[in-house]
């Protein structure tokens, strides 16, 4: 392995490479298996890397197939809020919700997994989509010293934005490596998460010009 250049106090936030997010997968990310090998590079420059996983019961409230009438990509008013409905995706144990055989970051530390409460969606690694719900990494990071946050993977305009949004929104320095980015691009999503990340400042790098 390539010995780590980054910093001690930095974590590497891998969202969410599975199979159901890649090509032919039950919600593919357009050119989603291209972010594999620059992410694999890239952890390779990382001592600390976190790994997140969609792990979602049968019959998830954000499955379009829970809801009578509807489609994937409608939009439903649950109680924690919005809601855009999926195709049925990263269920438990499934195939499609495995990692992808070409992710190699044996040196990974952490596996996280969200999305596991039927009634609640879960976009970042920080908290659930009722934006309440912690899932504990914000205490994970801090109490191994870790001050910022460097993010890839999928989706770029939900995932890896809500993560980026939260970390930032709990006193990390966050960095987004876009280049090791894809995006679904639902109603304009992209164009809003641009948006929201400039207004927090939030850089988006590609790899190459990450410090």
């Amino acid at each position: 392995m390539t010995k780590p250049i980054r910093g001690a106090r930095d974590m590497l936030l891998v969202v969410d490479i599975q199979y159901d997010f890649c090509p032919e997968g039950a919600l593919a990310v357009p050119r989603g298996d291209e972010v594999i090998d620059p992410i694999n590079r890239l952890a390779r420059q990382f001592q600390h890397v976190v790994l997140t996983q969609d792990w979602h019961p049968p019959g998830h409230q954000s499955f379009a197939s829970a809801h009578a009438g509807r489609k994937p990509y409608d939009t439903v008013a649950l109680a924690y809020g919005s809601q855009i409905l999926w195709p049925d995706h990263c269920v438990q144990a499934t195939p499609g919700a495995a990692f992808h055989n070409d992710l190699q970051i044996p040196h990974a530390e952490l596996v996280l997994r969200k999305g596991y409460h039927r009634e609640i969606d879960s976009y970042s690694a920080f908290y659930e989509n009722d934006r309440t719900t912690p899932t504990g990494l914000s205490g994970y990071l801090r109490e191994r010293g870790f001050t910022r946050v460097i993010l890839a993977g999928l989706a770029f305009d939900f995932c890896v934005r809500y993560s980026a949004e939260d970390a930032h929104a709990a006193g990390f320095e966050v960095v987004v490596i876009e280049d090791a980015c894809r995006a679904i691009d639902v109603a304009g999503s992209v164009a809003a998460t641009r948006r929201s990340l400039a207004e927090r400042n939030i850089a988006c790098v590609t790899g190459d010009d990450f410090q």
